[in-house]
C-alpha cells in the first residue's frame, strides 16, 4: 500500500522536531493526530518506523520514508515556483557539513544564495566522515563529505583539499618538545580535540607514538578548537586556512613539517533536479573552487 502524503509529512515532522507534541505544533494538529498518522503507517506497512525515545529518530524502515517526504516537499516547492503558485514563502535545506568547512568557507557561498532565493539552511554538523551517513538516512538533502563514493541515489562532485598540520604555541613547544616531536614527547603533552570523533590527532599520535594516551582537552567548535591551540592548551592539527596567519606572526609553529594530513572533500547530493538544490550546490562548488587547494 502506498503511503499518503500527510503520514509522509509528519512522519518527517516527527523526525525534524523531536517529539510528537513539537511535531504537533509545526503541523498545526493535534498531538493525537501525528501519534494516529505515525501508527497508521505503521500498520499499514507492517513496520516500526520510529524509535519512541527522545530525540524520535527514525528506524532503518522509517529512513526511506523520511527521505520521500523531503524529496516530494522539495519538488513539489519547485513546481510551485515554476508555474507562479509561490507564496512568497521560504523552504529549508538541511545540509550536513564538518565543522572546519563551516567556520572557513562554505558560510559565505551560503550567504550569497540563500539571501534571494527564499532558502534557509539547516546545517547538521558533524565529521567529514560521518556526514555522507546523514545523507543516507534522509535526514540532509546534501552533505559536504569525505566520502568519494556517492551515497545511493546522490551524486558525489569533488571540492577540493584541506590540508591540516600539528601546531602549538612557541611556549608549549619549548616546554612539550624541547628535544623533537617524538614517541615520549608526544605521550606526555596535551592534545586538543575537537570531540571524540574527531581522528586527526589520534593518527598522527598512532604514526610516531603508538598507542600513546597524552592528557586530552575536548573542545567541540571550530574556531574554539583553533584558540584553544593558540591560547596553549595544547598541540592540535590546524586547516591552513585557521592557522596560516598565526604561523606568519610566530604565534604558531610546525610540530612537524612532513605530517601534514590532506583531507579531500567532496559535495553529495540527492540525484534529483531541483532548482533550489543546484542553486545551492552552484555556489558552494564556486566558493570551493575559489578558496580550497
Amino acid at each position: 500500500m502506498k503511503p499518503q502524503r500527510d503520514q509522509l509529512e509528519t512522519l518527517a515532522a516527527v523526525i525534524d522536531a523531536g517529539t510528537f507534541d513539537a511535531a504537533a505544533r509545526r503541523l498545526g494538529v493535534t498531538p493525537s493526530a501525528v501519534s494516529q498518522r505515525v501508527k497508521a503507517l505503521e500498520q499499514q506497512l507492517g513496520r516500526v518506523l520510529v524509535v519512541r525515545e527522545k530525540p524520535i529518530r527514525a528506524t532503518e524502515s522509517g529512513e526511506p520514508l523520511v527521505r520521500l517526504a523531503r524529496q516530494l516537499a522539495l519538488l513539489e516547492h519547485d513546481a510551485g515556483t515554476q508555474l507562479g503558485l509561490d507564496d512568497g514563502g521560504t523552504f529549508a535545506i538541511p545540509i550536513a557539513v564538518n565543522a572546519d568547512s563551516m567556520a572557513t568557507w562554505l558560510l559565505p557561498a551560503l550567504a550569497r544564495v540563500t539571501a534571494d532565493r527564499g532558502i534557509t539552511v539547516d546545517l547538521h554538523r558533524d565529521d567529514q566522515e560521518h556526514t555522507a551517513g546523514l545523507l543516507a538516512s534522509g535526514a540532509v538533502m546534501a552533505a559536504v563529505t569525505s566520502q568519494a563514493t556517492p551515497v545511493p541515489g546522490c551524486t558525489s562532485t569533488p571540492l577540493g583539499h584541506m590540508t591540516y598540520r600539528p601546531v602549538a604555541t612557541l611556549e608549549f613547544a619549548a616546554r612539550w618538545f624541547a628535544t623533537g616531536t617524538d614517541a615520549v614527547s608526544l605521550a606526555l603533552a596535551p592534545v586538543v580535540d575537537f570531540d571524540r570523533k574527531d581522528e586527526l590527532q589520534s593518527r598522527y599520535l598512532r604514526s610516531v607514538a603508538g598507542d600513546a594516551q597524552p592528557p586530552r582537552h575536548y573542545v567541540p567548535a571550530s574556531a574554539d578548537f583553533a584558540q584553544a591551540v593558540i591560547l596553549g592548551l595544547g598541540w592540535g592539527m590546524l586547516p591552513d586556512a585557521q592557522s596560516a596567519a598565526a604561523r606568519t606572526a610566530g604565534r604558531l609553529v610546525d610540530l612537524d613539517t612532513k605530517a601534514a594530513v590532506t583531507v579531500d572533500l567532496y559535495w553529495q547530493q540527492w540525484n534529483l533536479r531541483s532548482d533550489l538544490l543546484d542553486a545551492v550546490a552552484a555556489a558552494v562548488l564556486g566558493e570551493a573552487r575559489a578558496t580550497l587547494s
